[in-house]
């Protein structure tokens, strides 16, 4: 018991000193970049990158990474499924369709509102997706008073073949600028960062970040059943309604800003369970820390590589996540052999 508590306080140790210099590598490294002895005397023109487009970047790459990998990993307790994400269960499906909804109809918005706010209305209509969506999940998941987790997930799986099906219908009808804004926002991006973005995320976020940290005894309890967590004295159904909107404002302020970024809640919690177990009260605070860490690295990668041009970021953490999936399909495959 001993040496898994030192492995999981060097591990959170180690996370948070990788997280801090993965930020300085990404204020430093880009198009344009920063010399190590000029970041204390910055030029108005070096300062303005790195206060104005770079730091916000930072910040919310880290922001959203911590968010969908925390969502995850408690995802993936409640439903005892390791392959539980918000993108299972169809939050960025439903968020994916808004958005694409709202880019066919942003040039009818500029008529009658601010152009300031018919710009955003593809955030709004994202973010107002991912509720919608977690609102009919919840609906379609409800058995006799109680939150069925087998028909959360059924539900999920519906509802992104749904969505899915939506999104493909505008991406049809749609010109050649409305499908090239859908495709790159179905790609995932963090390069429109703003200050103000990083304060709408972390406000929406705030419910998530105080309370699903919390919930690993509740988890633990989960994976025994969850006639068991309610024997152990876990009030299970007020448990699942309260992860189910932490999860569903936290995502859908990470998916309104950065569009859809996948494997990202999946590949973390799965390394971590790997080494540290199965122990949510150690892989909830690891995985927020690696999760930031995870989408600071492939931002750092997606415009760095291709300097000038840049990688969309779900491109880059696809190209992580998915061969690790195929791994683990593998192992288990493997495992059921012998």
């Amino acid at each position: 018991m001993k040496k898994a508590s030192v492995r999981y306080t060097l591990t959170l140790i180690a996370g948070t000193v990788l997280a801090l210099v993965l930020v300085v590598a990404s204020i430093k490294m880009g198009a344009v970049s920063i010399p190590w002895g000029d970041f204390l005397q910055l030029e108005d023109a070096q300062a303005l990158i790195i206060w104005d487009l770079r730091m916000p970047r930072a910040a919310l790459a880290f922001l959203v990474g911590s968010v969908l990998s925390l969502t995850g990993v408690c995802l993936q307790g409640l439903l005892r499924n390791p392959l539980a994400s918000p993108s299972l269960l169809g939050m960025t499906s439903g968020a994916a369709f808004f958005a694409a909804l709202m880019i066919i109809f942003q040039t009818s918005f500029m008529t009658f509102l601010n152009p300031a706010w018919a710009e955003s209305m593809v955030a709004i209509g994202a973010f107002v997706g991912c509720l919608v969506t977690s609102l009919w999940l919840y609906a379609l998941s409800r058995q006799s008073g109680h939150t069925n987790t087998a028909l959360l997930l059924l539900a999920g799986v519906a509802i992104t073949s749904l969505a899915g099906a939506g999104t493909g219908f505008i991406t049809f009808i749609a010109d050649d600028a409305q499908l090239r804004s859908i495709t790159f926002w179905n790609m995932g991006s963090v390069g429109s960062a703003s200050w103000s973005q990083v304060g709408w995320v972390a406000v929406f976020s705030l419910p998530a970040l105080f309370t699903l940290p919390w919930m690993g005894r509740a988890l633990n309890a989960m994976l025994l059943g969850e006639q068991e967590a309610h024997f152990l004295g876990f009030p299970v159904e007020k448990q699942k309604r309260l992860i189910l909107i932490c999860v569903s404002l936290a995502v859908g302020a990470s998916v309104a800003f950065t569009g859809v970024i996948g494997f990202v809640g999946l590949v973390v919690p799965h390394l971590l369970r790997l080494w540290l177990g199965s122990d949510h009260q150690r892989l909830l605070p690891t995985s927020f820390v690696f999760g930031g860490c995870l989408l600071l690295a492939s931002d750092i990668i997606a415009r760095t590589v291709a300097a000038p041009l840049e990688l969309p970021l779900g491109v880059v953490t696809a190209s992580i996540g998915a061969p690790y999936f195929l791994y683990l399909l593998q192992r288990s495959a493997r495992r059921m052999e012998l």
